[in-house]
C-alpha cells in the first residue's frame, strides 16, 4: 500500500513540474515575442526615436530576444548556461559576418536572413549584444527572486548542496 501511495505521489508531483515547465515557457515566449516587437520597432520607427536608441537597441534587443528564447528552452538550466550560450551565439553569428561568399550575401540580402545573419561585421555590435544580454540576466536574476525562486549566478544550487563527495567512508 505504502509504495502506491509513493508511486501516486510521484506521479503527481511529475505533473505538477511539467506544468510548471510550460508555464516557465510560455512566459518566456511573451518575454521573446516582446524583445522581437520592441527590436522591430526600434528599427522601424528609428526616424522618430533618439539617435542613440535607434542606433543601439536592435542589437540588444536582438541578443535579449536571443537569451530568452534559450531560457523558454531550458528552463530547468542554470541561468549562467542561457547566459553563456546566448554571447556564444550571438558572438557567432557577428564573427560569421565576416565570411562574405556570395551565396550567404544572397540570404543576408533577404529581410529575414538580414534579420537573423546580419549584413556585415561591426565590433560595437559584440557591446551591444553583451549589454543586452547582460541586462536580460540581470532582469531574470530579478524575476527570479521575486518569484520564490532562490537560484545562485553561478550554479542555481543552494549552498547546502554544495557539500564536497565522500571519498572514503
Amino acid at each position: 500500500m505504502n509504495s502506491v501511495r509513493k508511486s501516486v505521489s510521484r506521479n503527481a508531483n511529475r505533473a505538477i513540474l511539467v506544468k510548471s515547465r510550460w508555464k516557465k515557457r510560455a512566459v518566456y515566449l511573451v518575454v521573446v515575442l516582446v524583445a522581437i516587437l520592441l527590436g522591430l520597432g526600434s528599427r522601424g520607427f528609428s526616424s522618430r526615436l533618439p539617435e542613440f536608441v535607434a542606433s543601439h537597441f536592435g542589437d540588444a534587443l536582438w541578443a535579449c530576444m536571443i537569451y530568452f528564447g534559450l531560457r523558454m528552452l531550458w528552463v530547468d538550466r542554470q541561468l549562467s548556461v542561457a547566459l553563456w550560450g546566448s554571447l556564444l551565439f550571438c558572438f557567432a553569428i557577428e564573427f560569421s559576418q565576416m565570411y562574405q561568399a556570395p551565396w550567404i550575401n544572397h540570404i543576408r540580402a533577404t529581410t529575414l536572413g538580414g534579420l537573423v545573419l546580419g549584413r556585415g561585421f561591426l565590433t560595437a555590435d559584440l557591446i551591444r549584444y553583451t549589454v543586452g544580454i547582460a541586462v536580460s540576466w540581470a532582469l531574470d536574476q530579478i524575476f527570479q527572486k521575486l518569484a520564490g525562486n532562490n537560484t545562485r549566478i553561478d550554479d542555481d544550487k543552494s549552498p547546502k548542496s554544495l557539500k564536497p563527495p565522500k571519498l572514503f567512508k
